[in-house]
């Protein structure tokens, strides 16, 4: 059972850095549960405010159940209380439910919960959706918003009025407009995380909205260097952070955007860039073309 009652977990979450691990596969694509644990070690030896197991950096979309639980109690023994460990909850209403009583068995100490599968949903049937995962665990949520369930100011509204372990509210769209309303009607009743690809882009301006924390895939393979970003961030030092990202994250960003789905395979291969290979991504995604591994081990080792 947890320790974090939903009011903790939130109060914890916006305390630092949020960790989104990459899921180690053999060369076969099996889970590498080893190589996952010996990664979630080394990234424990660095200051995280949460845990986030088998999310969008983690391949989640690509693991079965079976394989999503291995991974969420591994994740939970491995860390052993250290920061609170959230797992997913996807798919239909009913396999999110699945979900997190599954992850409340393993250990969990809150939920992602992410958009339905495939089908679009009106504001109504997005709240109803959210609301029954919600009231079927006592586990604190973030709810994710993007893709085919982005949220109205006046959905989150009804939803933390009516779910009181809906805590936390990730942002996958980056709508300086969306964000200001959402703020602007629930204020500090949820803790916001900033959820587009490679955080730290927007990280800066996002603070103002309110979204005091992000989930760094850097975190992965660059875990000092992630810290030192975030913590230019929340003290607001536009020099610092300006030129963090001239230095890295724009060149980075420039080979992530030439293949649909490498802000997933970019991670992995920084992993084998600092010698701690994850294995290779999942179809449908692909690995980054030998040339492009080559430019960003060139772009890692400028930063040493």
């Amino acid at each position: 059972m947890t320790d974090y009652s939903p009011t903790d977990l939130a109060g914890q979450l916006q305390q630092g850095l949020l960790s989104f691990p990459v899921t180690h596969f053999t060369p076969d694509l099996e889970f590498d549960e080893d190589a996952y644990r010996r990664h979630l070690e080394w990234l424990a030896t660095h200051p995280v405010a949460g845990l986030f197991a088998a999310g969008g950096t983690g391949e989640g979309f690509s693991l079965t159940g079976a394989e999503t639980d291995r991974v969420v109690r591994a994740a939970v023994e491995e860390v052993a209380g250290a920061v609170p460990v959230l797992a997913p909850a996807t798919g239909s209403t009913a396999n999110a439910i699945a979900q997190a009583k599954a992850a409340a068995e393993a250990g969990a100490d809150g939920l992602l919960l992410m958009p339905p599968y495939l089908t679009e949903a009106g504001q109504d049937g997005l709240v109803e959706h959210i609301s029954r995962v919600c009231a079927a665990t006592d586990l604190g949520v973030v709810v994710y918003s993007r893709a085919n369930a982005v949220l109205i100011d006046d959905s989150v509204a009804k939803l933390v009025d009516r779910n009181p372990t809906m805590i936390g509210f990730k942002d996958g769209v980056g709508s300086i407009e969306r964000m200001t309303r959402i703020y602007a009607k629930v204020g500090d009743r949820l803790t916001y995380v900033g959820g587009l690809p490679t955080a730290e882009t927007f990280a800066l301006p996002l603070l103002q909205l309110g979204v005091s924390t992000y989930s760094s895939a850097l975190f992965n393979f660059l875990p000092e260097w992630a810290i030192g970003f975030y913590e230019a961030v929340r003290a607001q030092d536009r020099d610092e952070v300006y030129r963090r990202l001239n230095e890295f994250v724009i060149p980075y960003l420039d080979i992530r955007d030439r293949m649909a789905g490498y802000a997933v395979s970019i991670v992995k291969a920084g992993l084998t860039v600092v010698d701690r290979p994850a294995g290779p991504v999942r179809p449908p995604l692909t690995d980054l073309r030998a040339e492009e591994l080559d430019e960003l081990r060139a772009l890692v080792n400028r930063l040493d």
